[in-house]
């Protein structure tokens, strides 16, 4: 039978993990009191003790009312509850009995006020996107094709009377369009007013193309104190043809139904995102009433009493368990979406509020990962003795050999171990329940799992290998080199063409948003820059020989397929040597055009600070690669300055930002307070493992004199160091965002809304 401690520990919410029941040191109280039951080991200090069994509750009945919990409010608020029990007086001798109690107040106390605050918020929130339902739906109403077609009577009995004044004034008025448009207008924002939707017009009105002044439009929120809040559009792009041109040409502007689609998906999500909150917010409710009961049941079974019927009672009528709100705010949203999302189908509605929970790992991906890792074992051992018979390493064939083999291997094999360290990372996060999915925005249905990511890139390695002995073969049988020299090429093409393939085999919802993230760091600073976004554009600035070797696999395969230059082009031409220039820039430069969007939109220093990082990482690499191309005295010294000096940053940001370590304060000695892994010179030996692989590049700019397949595995391997300490990095990095959403308790996402809040003046 599992302990409650480790089911609690797995059932918690890891966000909220401080605001649950300190179940493990109320464990830790009742140990105490346990060990205060022993007999004094002194013959003359022994006194009878209450909880002793030979004291005096063992010779008298258990009373009733040995403890008394009671309520106090403070000031004079129902909403600052709090709760402190008083005990009997011999009870109270008991030094152990009445810490227990003071902690398990303090702990009754916290749950409580944390729950109250969780249930005020997601009740707000509940309140605004009904607000925002209703102003969508008459949205809908006005703009659909019936609508149009003919205009109804207004509701309001004032703009009844205008409505027949004017039919009776212009008769003619469905033959009228610009009037009829004119009172479609009225009568929308009439509609959009019943819902405290105001239109005010602007000192300096905003023009359109056609000469026209357009309205500013909020909506105004009851109950504001002060300055009066309000929401008002997201953008007024969204929300100024739906009030300022309802109509053209008697039909709803496609335009128009894009916004008014995209509005309704951004509600669907905050629903959703609503009703899992609410969710949560029960689980804690629930989880909490279990650890109470189970801990007051341990101090009976050691106290010898039963004190657990009065605190559990008190419990029961406190708010975290008495009140409804949330089951009935439940309710309200599983009603409107069913109505208003899934065409009052509810098993359909079900499906998206609940969606099932993960599958388990299927064994036939473990089956796989096993039959593919084996294969490539067996294939490499047959590679490297067909390689050693066929003699393609000896002095005459070594360097055409490895200048045709090596980009593509490169390739694969660094991106499949990339892989392979984000399968370690997703295997780490789930053991230590970091909320990756979470953090990261994916979908838990569609998110790779560690198994998968160890498939894939099992999979990668084998169809390179096998590759690399079918050229060999072929070689062997007497196909020119011309020929044969293709297929890493048509390897690489195959690999991009499953990449983009639209059909929904080998991972589609990952492959799709893998290439969207990278459109927006390709793109970067367009688009606003997201936690996977910038944890991608890191990833990619360790994958800098992978892009170089990816340039020689192209420049090699065009030149021979289209014959436009010959081979030596792609080592030394003038054009390769500008590309590389370019590749060992766009990495660093990318993710500094991402530190300018996070500080242009949060107005932060610290990412302009970040983005110097990243600046002089890009210094670094133009000397290295200038340093390649020009061995001298001079540009040793350049790369040695440059390297330390980017080295020396990276370092600190490592440690510091991103891992959140070197605090001189904290109670775990220059780390920081709050540490997932148990024990602690794990980190210790992480930050002596970053510091090492972060300096590899020291043996990169010796230049040591080598043969041309050795110098391509030393590139390989000094390549394979960096992935390696990236994905080292990785754990460390997401576990630091994981404790600080901890710290926030943000356990759910903040769903953009078509409308937000703002405050303007009266």
């Amino acid at each position: 039978m599992v302990k409650f401690s480790k089911e609690l520990e797995a059932q918690l919410i890891p966000e909220w993990k401080e605001a649950f029941v300190n179940y493990w040191q109320l464990k830790k109280h009742i140990k105490r009191v346990k060990l205060s039951r022993l007999p004094s080991q002194s013959p003359h200090h022994h006194r009878p003790s209450l909880l002793h069994p030979l004291g005096f509750f063992s010779q008298k009945p258990p009373q009733p009312d040995i403890i008394q919990v009671r309520r106090k409010i403070m000031d004079g608020t129902d909403d600052e509850v709090y709760y402190e029990t008083e005990l009997a007086q011999l009870f109270s001798e008991e030094d152990e009995v009445r810490l227990f109690f003071e902690r398990l107040d303090e702990e009754l106390n916290k749950v409580n006020q944390f729950y109250k605050r969780q249930e005020k918020e997601f009740l707000e929130r509940g309140e605004m996107l009904h607000r925002q339902l209703q102003i969508l739906v008459d949205l809908k109403h006005l703009l659909s094709p019936d609508r149009h077609r003919k205009i109804p009577p207004p509701s309001k009995p004032s703009d009844a009377a205008s409505f027949h004044h004017f039919l009776a004034r212009h008769p003619d008025y469905s033959e009228d369009e610009s009037k009829l448009e004119a009172l479609q207008t009225n009568e929308m924002k009439a509609t959009l007013e019943k819902n405290g939707v105001s239109f005010v017009n602007s000192a300096t009105k905003a023009k359109t193309k056609k000469g026209k002044s357009k309205m500013a439009m909020r909506i105004d929120i009851p109950g504001a104190a002060g300055p009066a809040r309000a929401i008002t559009a997201a953008t007024s792009v969204l929300w100024e043809d739906l009030v300022n041109n309802p109509m053209t040409g008697g039909c709803v502007d496609i335009n128009q139904k894009r916004r008014i689609q995209y509005a309704e998906k951004m509600i669907r999500g905050a629903f959703v995102e609503l009703y899992r909150a609410l969710g949560l917010l029960k689980t804690y409710s629930s989880l909490n009433m279990v650890a109470f009961s189970k801990i007051l049941k341990k101090f009976d079974k050691v106290s010898c009493q039963k004190t657990s019927e009065n605190y559990l009672a008190e419990v029961k009528r406190s708010h975290f368990i008495s009140s409804d709100k949330v089951v009935r705010l439940m309710d309200e949203v599983e009603s409107i979406f069913t109505k208003h999302f899934a065409d009052s189908d509810r098993k359909k509605a079900m499906k998206f509020l609940r969606p099932q929970q993960q599958h388990k790992d299927s064994h036939t991906v473990t089956f796989f990962v096993g039959l593919f890792t084996g294969c490539f074992v067996s294939l490499f051992c047959v590679y490297v003795i067909l390689a050693h018979l066929s003699g393609v390493f000896s002095p005459t064939s070594e360097a055409a050999y490895v200048d045709a083999i090596y980009p593509i291997f490169s390739v694969f094999a660094l991106l499949s171990l990339h892989l392979f360290m984000y399968g370690c990372n997703l295997f780490m996060w789930k053991s230590t329940r970091i909320n990756y999915n979470f953090i990261f925005e994916f979908q838990p249905n569609t998110a790779l799992k560690h198994r998968d990511a160890f498939l894939i890139s099992a999979t990668f390695m084998t169809a390179v290998v096998g590759a690399m002995i079918i050229h060999l073969l072929l070689k062997a049988a007497g196909f020119s080199p011309g020929q044969v020299d293709d297929i890493p090429g048509i390897l690489l093409l195959l690999s991009i063409g499953l990449l983009i393939c639209p059909l929904d085999i080998f991972y589609r919802s990952t492959r799709y948003c893998f290439l969207r993230v990278l459109r927006n760091i390709v793109f970067s600073p367009l688009y606003k820059v997201l936690l996977v976004d910038f944890f991608m554009a890191d990833q990619l600035t360790s994958q800098i020989p992978l892009l170089r070797s990816l340039e020689t696999a192209g420049c090699n395969f065009v030149g021979r397929v289209f014959k436009t230059y010959p081979p030596e082009t792609c080592s030394s031409g003038k054009l390769y040597v500008e590309i590389t220039y370019i590749i060992s820039f766009l990495p660093y430069y990318w993710r500094a055009m991402q530190c300018a969007r996070r500080w242009y939109d949060d107005n932060k220093i610290d990412h302009l600070t970040n983005m110097g990082k990243y600046v002089s990482a890009m210094v670094a690499a133009g000397a290295r690669v200038t340093y390649g191309r020009k061995e001298d005295h001079l540009w040793f010294a350049i790369v040695l300055v440059t390297s330390a000096v980017a080295t020396v940053y990276q370092l600190y940001w490592d440690f510091v930002k991103d891992w959140g370590f070197l605090n001189p304060n904290s109670k775990n000695r220059w780390l920081r307070d709050d540490l997932i892994l148990k024990n602690k010179s794990i980190y210790y030996l992480s930050m002596a493992l970053n510091v090492v692989l972060r300096v590899a590049w020291v043996e990169g700019v010796l230049h040591l004199k080598v043969g041309p397949a050795r110098s391509r595995l030393l590139e390989f391997w000094l390549a394979s160091l960096e992935v390696i300490r990236r994905g080292h990095w990785n754990f460390y990095r997401l576990e630091n965002e994981h404790l600080n959403n901890v710290g926030n308790f943000r356990a759910v996402k903040a769903v953009p809304l078509p409308f937000r809040e703002t405050e303007y003046d009266n």
